[in-house]
C-alpha cells in the first residue's frame, strides 16, 4: 500500500519525493535567498527575528540549535545577543549550531562570514545528526513547512532538548482579521511570484513558497501538534496581525 500524500505547494506528491523537491527550490534560490527575504517583507523579516531571538534569550554557556538555519540570519543574532550578555556578566561562550538539510543554503551562508560562536553542518530536521538531551534551546525560524513530516520534526526537537530546554518556531501564519489576510493575499499571489522571477530568476520557487504557506498548520493546529510531541507550555505569539507566528513549548 503506498503511503499518504503530502502537500509541496497547492500539490500533493509522494513523501519520499518531496525532499528532493524542497532541496531543489533552495538550490536554485540560495545566492539571493537573503535579498529576496528584504523585497518580499519590506524588511519585516528583520523585526520578526529580532523578537524571536530576544524571546528565545540567549545566553552564556548555553547550546542552541538553529534547525533549517539557512544562511545564518538568526544564528548571527543569537550569537551577537548572547556575546553582549556575556560583555555584562561573564560567563563561557554560547555554542550555536546551525543545522541545515540543504547545502546550497549552508555554502551561502558560509561567503556571508560566520561568528565565532556558530557551528555549521547539513542535516535533517526529521533525523538530527545529534545526540539526546544535547541542547539548551532549539529554534525554527521560516523552515518547518518545507519538512515532509511536521510531527516527527517536532519530536526530534523534543529528543535533542535537555529537560527545561525552550523550543521555539517562527513560521508565516494565518492572518487574524479578514481584510489583512485579503490583501495579504493578493500581494503574496500576485507579487512575491513575480519579485521571484524578476530578482532570483525563478517565479516558480516563489510560486511555491507562497503556497506552502496555505498548507501550514495554523496557529491553534501548529500548537496542538506541539502538545502532541511532549511539549508542554505551549502557545505562540502573533506578529503583524498573524502574518507570522511565534510557536512556544518547553521540553520536560
Amino acid at each position: 500500500m503506498s503511503e499518504p500524500s503530502v502537500p509541496f505547494g497547492f500539490e500533493d506528491v509522494d513523501p519520499r519525493d518531496k525532499p528532493g523537491m524542497v532541496r531543489g527550490v533552495f538550490d536554485r534560490v540560495a545566492p539571493r535567498y537573503d535579498l529576496m527575504n528584504d523585497l518580499m517583507s519590506g524588511g519585516l523579516h528583520r523585526v520578526w527575528k529580532d523578537m524571536a531571538v530576544a524571546r528565545l534569550n540567549p545566553q552564556p554557556g548555553e547550546t542552541m540549535i538553529d534547525c533549517a538555519g539557512g544562511t545564518g540570519d538568526i544564528a548571527r543574532r543569537i550569537a551577537r545577543r548572547a556575546r553582549a550578555v556575556r560583555a555584562r556578566r561573564g560567563g563561557a561562550d554560547t555554542q550555536v549550531m546551525i543545522v541545515d538539510f540543504d547545502a546550497e543554503m549552508v555554502m551561502n551562508g558560509l561567503k556571508r562570514g560566520g561568528e565565532p560562536e556558530i557551528a555549521w553542518s547539513v542535516g535533517d530536521a526529521q533525523r538530527l545528526p545529534l545526540p539526546d538531551a544535547c541542547a539548551d534551546a532549539y529554534i525554527i525560524s521560516f523552515g518547518l513547512r518545507n519538512v515532509t513530516d511536521i510531527p516527527l520534526a517536532l519530536r526530534e526537537a523534543r529528543r535533542v532538548l535537555k529537560p527545561g530546554g525552550r523550543y521555539l518556531c517562527l513560521e508565516f501564519s494565518r492572518p487574524t482579521g479578514r481584510a489583512l489576510r485579503r490583501a495579504y493575499d493578493a500581494y503574496s499571489f500576485r507579487a512575491i511570484p513575480a519579485i521571484g522571477g524578476v530578482v532570483a530568476g525563478d517565479r516558480d520557487a516563489y510560486q511555491y513558497l507562497v503556497e506552502s504557506i496555505r498548507r501550514h498548520p495554523d496557529q491553534k493546529t501548529l500548537a496542538a501538534m506541539l502538545d502532541a510531541a511532549g511539549f508542554r507550555q505551549t502557545g505562540f505569539t502573533n506578529f503583524t496581525g498573524g502574518v507570522v507566528a511565534l510557536h512556544h513549548g518547553w521540553a520536560v
